[in-house]
């Protein structure tokens, strides 16, 4: 963040526009010190930030103050600051399910004969949007969402959001003003600007502060969101110039580009971090996308993160015609959140789940924030779908069903025929495969490490000769935090491993034969060359997204295993129930015997071909082989909890209500729950004196059989056998041979051999 500090304005010449006494005001008249004002009875009023939030009448010292405090790690934030929730009323959120009826038209245009957040309201806005000469290019829902609803939470959640800094930082005093335009304690100065920015870029009405203190020339602007306003970075860049010192004071953390904006025209950046707890009047509100978690469709899941998602679209294509069709009409920009366009929803992993006393899920998603503009994030509904089906998946089957195993030697044992109508199965199957790819991928001679390896294989009679090899992922110990009735998975990460092991099943050409020892020494520059880069791939590689997605569903559906057997909650009659019909394979159709088919083509045939010159040989090499095992967890301390994710807690806490940045880490939280809503007490504001405040509360969220078919092809039925296992700290077999059953997930897979084919130097290149 920014480290600009101004140098301290000095003394100004005044002319007094009332009369002080003590510390109070008379009538409407300027602070002491303000230079260029107008004769009393020319003066527009001015609003004093004691007044608007009741802050004490005794300036705070400047040193508290952002902008002015003193060099160190809070300079420029507020430490702490996500456990400070600032509750506002939203009364659109009783509408965010909202459908448009056939005789929509009755409601008629005039939005003043209904209130604001009901069904009659958003009906009227909509016909007087559409009447007009500049109408919505899009439906219904997309602008209920994009514009009525948005809006509404814009401007309410800005409020809330003013109001929390300046009590935070206790902005009293005769000479902190809220609200306040430059117009009206510096006619001169925005004359000038006028002159030379232009009346465009200034605005008609001129500079609105937020905040400022025009004796020290302070200026504070408040944004609950990310985004600042073009015109005012090019107004704000001349007062600087001028003097001024010009503070940004964001509540979620800006994208570089708007820090770096910041830089240039001088403006400083300060993150108050506090967390945004908005309500709907009445608790009407319902969920956009209520399908998530929720184990009794009754009782649907609701929250930011679903109603976020829900908005997602499928393509980047999609996500940028929504977002024309709705800029036109959207306001207040500084206090915008991130929207679904700006998450990277390739990237999102269930990462906290928790339950309260009757047993409903309280859970939030992470993912990775990106750039709406140039790379939209799209998809989000799918991937979200995915992480809830896997882990009722996991709730559902038995942990002895939840392996799979490409081994060209056993089409009938491809996974368990219930296992393999989900999409954690197919996810499993899919990684199999595309790890036995990168494998081969790895030996490329073209590479690095591809040429290093060959040129230091065993050689048989000056040929290079390599044993059959099995490849199998097992995760590493998770790292999880469990407190406060819930687990944080802070980290899910997985290892490759990798044994030697043939197959009775071996692709055309000559074999070559080793010993021990050149077995083992071939062995070590798998491990030492090869498996780094594939698992890598695995830990970060776009392929594997998926896989990780479902892995961290099944750490969380684990622990809601272990908290259900000491006290029953609503997934108590989905656990070991061995029906996992509600949540089949999603979207295009999908066979295991069709992988299983494709896997053993390429073993036979070899996907990947590298020639290899020594001598006078050249080597077709053809490769392959993956495993999947166990899935441990570490539970790290309070104490390490606290330092490294310093209120990670509360921000999860508050990614219910609304969808919320992590800090600096480029990500964000996007929570819900399954809880019934219900009216809260109200929260006890969080700014240093009490003032009027709007009725309500946080909303409730606290913190806010079938047939057995017969067997087909590579599937096998399974019969149960009790609940199995289930515990975290060790959920498979370690055994590298035959058939791995694991409580994870399970990727079992015989390596292929590499063969060697003599062919003249004229040959044909593959």
């Amino acid at each position: 963040m920014s480290s600009h500090i101004s140098t301290p304005p000095g003394r100004l010449r005044v002319r007094l526009a009332a009369v002080v006494l003590g510390t109070s005001l008379l009538a409407v008249g300027l602070p002491v010190g303000l230079s260029g004002a107008q004769p009393e009875a020319q003066a527009a009023p001015v609003k004093r930030c004691q007044d608007k939030f009741g802050t004490s009448p005794t300036e705070p010292p400047r040193n508290t103050l952002p902008g002015y405090k003193p060099a160190g790690p809070d300079q420029w934030q507020t430490p702490d600051a996500e456990k400070l929730f600032y509750d506002f009323e939203q009364p659109t959120l009783n509408v965010t399910d909202l459908k448009v009826p056939g005789d929509v038209a009755k409601y008629g245009t005039d939005t003043g004969k209904y209130k604001i957040g009901t069904p009659e309201h958003a009906f009227a806005s909509w016909n007087n949007r559409q009447a007009s000469r500049n109408p919505y290019k899009g439906n219904f829902e997309f602008w209920l969402q994009d514009v009525y609803i948005e809006n509404n939470a814009r401007n309410r959640r800005g409020g809330g959001y003013e109001r929390e800094v300046v009590r935070h930082f206790k902005l009293g005093g005769v000479n902190w003003l809220c609200e306040t335009y430059l117009r009206d304690i510096d006619p001169r100065l925005d004359k000038e600007l006028r002159q030379v920015l232009g009346d465009k870029v200034v605005g008609p009405n001129g500079r609105r502060f937020d905040a400022v203190d025009p004796r020290t020339k302070t200026v504070y602007e408040f944004k609950s969101g990310i985004d600042p306003k073009p015109g005012q970075l090019k107004v704000d860049a001349e007062l600087v110039r001028r003097g001024w010192r010009v503070v940004y004071i964001h509540g979620q953390d800006p994208t570089d580009k708007i820090k770096a904006m910041y830089r240039a025209a001088g403006i400083d950046y300060y993150r108050h971090g506090a967390t945004p707890a908005p309500y709907a009047p009445g608790n009407q509100y319902k969920s956009r996308f209520p399908g998530l978690f929720s184990a009794n469709p009754a009782r649907p899941s609701t929250g930011a993160g679903n109603d976020l998602i829900s908005r997602s679209m499928p393509t980047p294509e999609d996500v940028r015609r929504r977002q024309e069709a709705a800029r036109p009409f959207q306001q207040n920009g500084k206090n915008a959140l991130r929207g679904p366009g700006g998450v990277d929803f390739t990237s999102l992993e269930l990462r906290y789940v928790g339950q309260n006393e009757t047993g409903s899920l309280n859970y939030s998603f992470s993912a990775k924030n990106t750039d709406e503009e140039e790379n939209p994030g799209f998809g989000g509904k799918e991937k979200a779908q995915m992480a809830s089906d896997a882990f009722f998946t996991w709730l559902a089957l038995k942990p002895e069903k939840f392996w799979v195993n490409l081994n060209p030697d056993e089409p009938d044992r491809i996974m368990d025929r219930a296992f393999g109508k989900t999409d954690a199965g197919r996810v499993l199957l899919d990684a199999d495969l595309e790890m036995k790819h990168d494998f081969s991928r790895a030996m490329d001679p073209k590479t690095p490490a591809g040429a290093e390896f060959w040129k230091n294989l065993t050689h048989k009679n000056n040929r290079i000769c390599l044993h059959g090899i099995r490849n199998w992922i097992t995760p590493q110990p998770a790292k999880v935090r469990e407190q406060d009735g819930g687990i944080f998975i802070l980290d899910a990460p997985l290892k490759v491993n990798s044994v030697p092991q043939e197959t009775r099943t071996q692709p055309p050409g000559e074999q070559c034969t080793l010993t021990e020892a050149e077995i083992q020494h071939n062995q070590r520059l798998v491990e030492r060359l090869l498996v780094p880069i594939v698992e890598k791939k695995i830990a970060e590689g776009p392929a594997y997204a998926d896989l990780r997605r479902v892995y961290a569903s099944r750490v969380a559906a684990e622990w809601v295993k272990q908290q259900d057997a000491k006290k029953p909650g609503e997934f108590h009659r989905i656990i070991g129930s061995d029906d996992a019909s509600r949540w089949p394979i999603r979207g295009a159709k999908w066979d295991s015997y069709e992988v299983w088919k494709n896997y053993r083509k390429s073993f036979m045939e070899g996907d990947y071909k590298y020639e290899y010159k020594e001598g006078e040989y050249v080597y077709t090499l053809t490769v392959g082989g993956v495993d999947f095992s166990k899935s441990p967890k570490k539970n790290i301390t309070r104490t390490q909890f606290a330092a490294e994710k310093p209120n990670l807690s509360d921000v999860t806490k508050g990614s219910r209500a609304e969808v919320l940045g992590y800090k600096e880490s480029g990500t964000s939280l996007l929570g819900g729950d399954t809880a019934v809503r219900k009216a809260g007490p109200k929260p006890t504001p969080t700014g240093p004196t009490p003032g009027p405040s709007k009725p309500g509360g946080h909303p409730s969220t606290t913190p806010p059989a079938t047939t057995p078919a017969p067997n087909r092809p590579g599937e096998q039925g399974t019969n149960g056998g009790g609940s199995g296992g289930g515990n975290l700290a060790d959920t498979g077999s370690s055994t590298p041979v035959g058939l791995i059953t694991g409580l994870a997930a399970l990727l079992a897979a015989a390596g292929a051999a590499l063969l060697w084919r003599k062919r003249g130097r004229g040959a044909s290149r593959h």
